[in-house]
């Protein structure tokens, strides 16, 4: 269950940034297998939005100035277009295909044999018929994976593996959220911008994949495809709304 407080949640977040354990997801109502659960959020919506509201208010008063003054000091510039906002990128395609890439597999360490590398391929050709196509074809096989009995839940793997998996978790772990945040320099045209400016940049992105990534871990899949729904389409409406009123 989730914390009774967002306080206590917070604290939870916290001592689990500085020291990542690979723990059971937390516990939901009613039954139903573990995998399938997994993609039902398991978060209150309201403790949800609490969540997202912080990390809008961290990035928009702290980290985004700092990312944006690094860019602008080196000459980078930002892709996004505000008289063409991508709706439909951003707020659908984008947190469907990223956590499937990054985040899906820190649960089930054996996807990131397969799923890893198409989820890829997806992510970095963008959204079309043929990627699309793809992610509905992983869907697919996950699914019946799951029917035959190999859904390559952590449970599953072999001890040693298992262990040396709970051993290296705290690197895979954030070297997860290090790679998203770091995928996110897309978003500029990096112009001649010096390497070192590059961390900064991407601090929004940081932030955001480190709760992200707990809540995935444990709350499931679903929760953190809905969180990242909602991050993602909050700054869109604003900026959206801002130009209604020019």
């Amino acid at each position: 269950m989730t914390a009774a407080t967002f306080g206590a949640d917070l604290k939870m977040f916290l001592r689990f940034v500085r020291r990542p354990r690979f723990t059971p997801r937390i516990a939901q109502r009613g039954g139903g297998s573990g995998w399938w659960r997994d993609w039902c959020p398991n978060v209150r919506f309201a403790r949800m939005l609490s969540w997202v509201a912080l990390l809008w208010f961290v990035n928009l008063f702290v980290l985004a100035p700092l990312a944006l003054s690094a860019a602008e000091s080196g000459g980078a510039q930002h892709r996004l277009d505000p008289d063409n906002i991508p709706w439909l990128m951003a707020v659908l395609w984008a947190p469907l295909v990223e956590e499937m890439l990054f985040r899906y597999s820190l649960r089930y360490p054996r996807a990131i044999l397969w799923v890893v590398p198409v989820m890829m391929m997806v992510v970095f050709s963008g959204p079309s018929w043929l990627s699309a196509g793809a992610f509905i074809l992983v869907l697919a096989l996950l699914a019946a994976l799951k029917f035959r009995g190999f859904a390559g839940h952590d449970e599953a793997l072999p001890w040693r593996i298992r262990k040396l998996y709970v051993q290296w978790f705290p690197w895979i772990f954030h070297l997860s959220v290090l790679i998203f945040a770091f995928v996110h320099l897309n978003n500029f045209k990096l112009n001649e911008t010096p390497w070192w400016m590059y961390p900064v940049m991407v601090m929004p992105q940081w932030m955001t994949g480190l709760v992200l990534a707990w809540m995935r871990v444990r709350s499931g899949i679903g929760t953190s495809i809905l969180m990242h729904m909602m991050f993602n389409g909050g700054p869109l409406l604003l900026i959206w709304l801002m130009l209604q009123g020019r």
